[in-house]
């Protein structure tokens, strides 16, 4: 079993201070033993990455904490009760980092949303960042990552796009398949269009979850 002990010691020491907050964090929710393997795990999600390569530890923090936060809500061990979405497609590199990003920006802290691929890729599709940009939203610091099983159960709806029968299914969630262009390899004029109407239909999801869309 994969373990923080078997890294190197630079990466170790970064491990172990990212165990530490999500120590703090999931106090009274998780033992030790749970949060470091879950911590170890999503730092080999990433290992054969080589573009991520350095910021490793911290893309396992921040995808250890949202799967232990999952897992808390399945077990039915903390939850704040707003709805959650899943956001899925195959690289999790452009429709649905597109979705995540217009979701949190519409939604404003009242709903929660993950996104995931069943091959994740090594970076956010370039011209996806550069389109949702143009209206001011940053997805240039998120990263392409698999869904787990606590990710899926844990959410109320799942939004499929393009991943086929890689996708998930979980009796009791709520599914929706998105038919989008894929933005892969396109420019950013072509991507516009891809972007604009994922707005439209999260803007419609938002609406359909009885959370009202921000100006």
């Amino acid at each position: 079993m994969s373990s923080i002990e078997d890294r190197s010691a630079d990466q170790r020491l970064a491990l172990r201070s990212a165990a530490t907050k999500l120590h703090q964090e999931f106090e009274g929710i998780f033992g030790t033993e749970t949060i470091e393997r879950f911590l170890a795990t999503s730092y080999d999600q990433f290992a054969g990455s080589a573009r991520v390569a350095t910021f490793l530890p911290l893309l396992a923090e921040r995808f250890a904490r949202q799967r232990l936060t999952a897992l808390a809500r399945v077990e039915g061990k903390a939850s704040d009760g707003l709805p959650t979405v899943l956001f899925l497609c195959v690289h999790n590199a452009g429709r649905s980092q597109m979705a995540l990003g217009w979701f949190n920006h519409l939604a404003s802290g009242r709903a929660v949303a993950w996104s995931g691929g069943s091959e994740p890729g090594k970076e956010v599709n370039p011209s996806a960042v550069l389109a949702m940009a143009e209206i001011g939203i940053d997805i240039a610091q998120e990263f392409p990552k698999p869904w787990t099983d606590e990710i899926v159960q844990a959410a109320d709806v799942v939004i499929t796009m393009g991943c086929g029968d890689a996708c998930p299914l979980f009796p009791g969630t709520r599914y929706a398949d998105w038919e989008l262009a894929d933005p892969a390899g396109q420019d950013v004029e072509a991507v516009r269009p891809i972007r604009d109407e994922i707005e439209r239909r999260v803007r419609h999801l938002l609406d359909s979850l009885g959370v009202a869309p921000a100006r």
